[in-house]
């Protein structure tokens, strides 16, 4: 746990801890639904997954092994506590504190699954989201002004934090990650945006496929008021984008 004022810390150090983010009384129906979908993507009934060989969007099918679940709002899941959960009062408020916004200004983004492979190592290199390894360092210093923030490094060691605590931190830090076939893993792993930078998160966000995103059987899926406006602010910056202009963050 992080004392004193995790706004400041966030913004000096990368990344903060905080605990209690996940109510007791949605602590057992999100693990038994984490565990379905697992199931579900090993047995290849899930095909929207993080395939191991491929660190980056888009994912194909060249390997059998996983090491991420895609999409886990997704309707044909039938899992809605997860979207419960990306959506719950502790969690907005924490996200709201962070990124110095109000509700009002927050955007529906990813939530996916972090998973052990079942018998490949795997590692992701250093990288930071949204700025490719070959940018100068104009290039990256103009990437990283963008997205209003510092540079900064993070490295989370697995076991350190404990158990029901939410690690938070900006994707375009640098970060890497590896994967144990014989460690078992599962992490929520999800962001939501802020919409005072406009476009600048849409190839970020969009390149991972969110069409499904908007149509009325996964809007009637969510509650009414905050999922909802959520949602819509994400599909408000879909529908400022075409396909194929979309691109790609990251190669590999």
């Amino acid at each position: 746990m992080i004392a004193g004022d995790i706004k400041s810390f966030y913004d000096e150090q990368g990344y903060a801890i905080v605990p209690g983010l996940i109510p007791v009384e949605l602590e057992k129906s999100l693990r038994e639904a984490t565990e379905r979908v697992i199931s579900k993507t090993r047995s290849g009934e899930w095909s929207y997954r993080r395939t191991v060989g491929k660190q980056f969007p888009p994912y194909d099918n060249s390997n059998s092994d996983s090491w991420g679940v895609q999409h886990i709002m997704h309707p044909d899941l039938g899992e809605p506590i997860f979207a419960e959960w990306y959506t719950s009062q502790p969690l907005i408020r924490t996200i709201c504190r962070l990124l110095n916004c109000n509700e009002d200004k927050l955007q529906m983004e990813l939530f996916n699954l972090l998973i052990n492979p079942e018998s490949h190592e795997f590692a992701l290199r250093w990288h930071r989201d949204d700025v490719r390894e070959t940018a100068s360092e104009d290039e990256e210093r103009q990437a990283l002004a963008t997205w209003h923030h510092g540079d900064s490094c993070l490295y989370i060691v697995p076991g350190s934090h404990q158990p029901g605590e939410t690690v938070f931190y900006n994707s375009n830090i640098l970060h890497c990650a590896t994967y144990n076939p014989r460690a078992k893993r599962a992490t929520l792993h999800a962001c939501t945006g802020e919409t005072s930078g406009g476009s600048t998160r849409a190839r970020n966000i969009l390149q991972h496929g969110l069409n499904w995103m908007k149509e009325d059987r996964f809007r009637n899926t969510l509650h009414e008021g905050r999922p909802r406006d959520m949602l819509e602010r994400l599909v408000r910056m879909q529908e400022g984008f075409r396909e194929s202009e979309i691109g790609y963050s990251q190669v590999g």
